[in-house]
């Protein structure tokens, strides 16, 4: 039985939907079950598991063979801040499937953790990485890029499809990685069949490098819209970082990691991966055109 902490996120869901398609049994951990309706529907067990409850997780992922963790807290506030999910919550869950026997642990990390990186989110994810491999749990830690479901699609080309202005952080010149959930989910199932995997750290990224002006054209083009932007330059974003950061730390974050990554070139190039794990990788054009499509089935 596999455990998918974070089972109603874009890549806990698209695992969750790919093992129950296969015939295995699965149980998708959720903070909060009533999301998690359809995949209950889909023959998933719910179960209720909170990464800033250390009490709930060892019910939540109680049975499980493999216990999956998808979950972030990058953009979160209050409670669930990034420091308290990402940090004391995933420490808090690798506790939880040591004293429970899990046999495999697959941790969901980004492509580029480590412990001198300036932004605290990949410096926590490094962090974790290692709690995992001094836990003597057997494991497999997976590197993926940028999402496109939520930085290509949700953070610019919704609003270009819906008519409206995306907003930009920063230049928006700089080169990014986007990978499709779906592919970083068909090589996390295969990691996890693959034996040789295991104590691996597999990174995985999509086969385009665009700049976000380049996303926004993409999806203008596709929609049949004009290119519309509103930028908000790095001297703005670290101003409103400063500010936010007593009220919404995720959002801070988010703020001071955008003037970082203004700056660096955020290119992948996924073939070592492929070679081990061929698929073939979802193109950012290809996602647009089914997202452009797909808000048109709705409007």
């Amino acid at each position: 039985m596999i455990a998918i902490v974070g089972a109603t996120g874009v890549l806990g869901r698209e695992l969750t939907c790919r093992l129950l398609a296969s015939g295995e049994r699965v149980i998708a951990v959720t903070r909060d079950p009533n999301r998690a309706a359809d995949l209950a529907k889909l023959g998933a067990e719910v179960r209720a598991g909170d990464l800033v409850d250390p009490a709930s997780l060892p019910a939540a992922i109680c049975g499980a063979d493999i216990v999956v963790a998808a979950a972030h807290g990058l953009l979160g506030r209050g409670r669930y801040r990034s420091s308290g999910v990402d940090d004391t919550g995933h420490r808090a869950l690798i506790d939880a499937a040591k004293t429970q026997g899990v046999a495999h642990f697959l941790y969901t990390s980004v492509v580029g953790a480590s412990p001198t990186h300036p932004v605290t989110f990949w410096r926590t994810k490094y962090v974790i990485e290692r709690y995992l491999e001094a836990s003597g749990l057997s494991h497999t830690i997976l590197r993926p890029t940028a999402f496109m479901e939520t930085h290509a699609h949700e953070l610019l080309g919704k609003a270009i499809i819906a008519g409206k202005a995306a907003v930009v952080f920063g230049s928006g010149n700089r080169p990014v990685n986007f990978v499709a959930a779906a592919d970083v989910a068909a090589i996390a199932l295969m990691a996890l069949a693959d034996r040789t995997a295991h104590s691996r750290t597999i990174e995985i990224g999509g086969p385009d490098n665009l700049t976000r002006h380049e996303v926004v054209a993409l999806y203008a083009r596709v929609a049949g819209r004009p290119p519309k932007t509103r930028h908000v330059p790095a001297g703005a974003l670290r101003i409103l970082s400063a500010v936010f950061r007593p009220v919404h730390e995720g959002l801070s974050s988010v703020m001071s990691a955008s003037v970082y990554f203004d700056t660096v070139d955020q290119s992948f190039d996924p073939s070592e991966t492929l070679r081990r794990y061929p698929i073939n990788l979802t193109r950012l054009e290809d996602f647009v055109r089914a997202r452009t499509s797909s808000a048109g089935a709705r409007s």
